[in-house]
């Protein structure tokens, strides 16, 4: 029982498999204290650097829409035209500023989860319509931690606007005596720097919400042995398909290698048990080269390939049995089987030319070869 229940436990960090699966389904590691933090941050960095082209800006727009021409009332069939032209004076002053938020609300997220667009996330789920699922996830541990944030963030903000308040007191009061426009300048430079400082606080939240986001996202999607044991299955194969497709593999492989039988100089064979063609061009390669081996039905069909393409076929136990436990298909004979194979190559070299002056081809060689080397010492 124990051992069942441990198999049940999700001990086992997330394959790159399961990972690729989440993530296609729109499951990412996601930090909203992150995202608002930035976007807090980069509005009030803006409004710091840039309130005073903007104040004036927004005091021109006030002025224009405030005053009335005299023609306006005459004629409302140039009111659309007005307002389209304070719309578009409004956007010239904000919109480089409402850019700029919306980019670092589009890039904040991908800090931590990088980019992720998946429709499945967007398909409609019934289980989202469960309440008892709903009041699990705001009375359980996940909303209990939301909550905790939120007063976190609510008593540090708190405190720091507080603090501020108090510092700056003698400089608000002293705003009622200044002249109009530079109350009105002053104060909303420091509107401004509040506002910096108290997104800069949310930093402090932001950095402890994401290690803890993206543990809780690997802890997630953890999974248990089982799991694990099935993926292998699926992505490596069940054993009798794999059994399948080596065997289909050495099949492909051993028509490819009968292929090469009819361009072979030689055949040498055991002459039952084994069967080894060899090919040399003196002009591309540095020693013969095994193009075709093989053993009992795979040696029968390369000996009588070779008797169909005119292929010589030498009897040499020996030597049959030591190039084929020593070299394999597509590469040249070990040095110390260079005597035997040459003797076998020049008897040929020289039956063929027997043939073309129409002499007496020569008595086949008498190759012999230690025990060592078959043995491949």
């Amino acid at each position: 029982m124990a051992d069942d229940q441990s198999y049940q436990e999700k001990t086992e960090q997330a394959t790159p498999k399961r990972l690729r699966d989440a993530r296609e389904k729109g499951q990412v590691a996601r930090s909203r204290e992150l995202s608002a933090a930035l976007v807090m941050t980069t509005g009030a960095a803006m409004m710091v650097l840039a309130h005073g082209p903007m104040t004036a800006g927004m005091l021109h727009l006030f002025r224009s829409g405030l005053s009335s021409p005299g023609h306006l009332p005459r004629d409302p069939g140039l009111l659309p035209a007005a307002l389209a032209e304070a719309i578009g004076s409004a956007l010239v002053v904000i919109g480089p500023f409402l850019l700029v938020l919306l980019a670092t609300a589009v890039l904040a997220p991908t800090l931590t989860g990088g980019w992720s667009f998946s429709l499945k996330s967007l398909a409609p789920k019934l289980e989202k319509l469960n309440p008892g699922k709903g009041l699990k996830r705001v009375f359980g541990p996940k909303g209990l931690i939301e909550l905790v944030k939120a007063f976190a963030k609510a008593a540090l903000v708190t405190g720091l606007a507080v603090t501020l308040l108090w510092h700056w007191s003698p400089r608000l009061l002293a705003l009622g005596a200044a002249p109009v426009g530079e109350a009105i300048g002053a104060a909303a430079s420091m509107a401004a720097l509040a506002l910096l400082l108290l997104s800069l606080s949310l930093i402090l939240i932001a950095a402890i919400d994401v290690p803890f986001q993206l543990w809780q996202h690997a802890k997630q999607l953890r999974m248990t042995r089982q799991e694990v044991r099935d993926e292998m299955k699926e992505t490596d194969g069940k054993p009798e398909v794999k059994s399948r497709i080596r065997s289909l593999q050495q099949e492909f492989a051993r028509r490819r290698m009968l292929q090469d039988v009819p361009t072979a100089d030689v055949v040498i064979t055991n002459p039952t048990h084994f069967a080894v063609a060899l090919k040399y061009d003196e002009a591309k390669m540095r020693a013969p080269m095994v193009v075709a081996k093989g053993a009992d039905l795979v040696a029968l069909r390369i000996r009588e390939l070779a008797s169909e393409n005119r292929v010589a076929l030498f009897e040499a136990p020996p030597l049959a049995r030591a190039l084929y436990g020593s070299t394999d298909i597509g590469h040249e004979i070990p040095a110390r089987l260079y005597v035997a194979v040459a003797q076998i190559l020049t008897w040929i070299y020289r039956v063929r030319q027997a043939r073309v002056s129409g002499e007496l081809p020569p008595s086949p060689p008498n190759v012999e070869i230690d025990d060592e080397e078959v043995e491949g010492r």
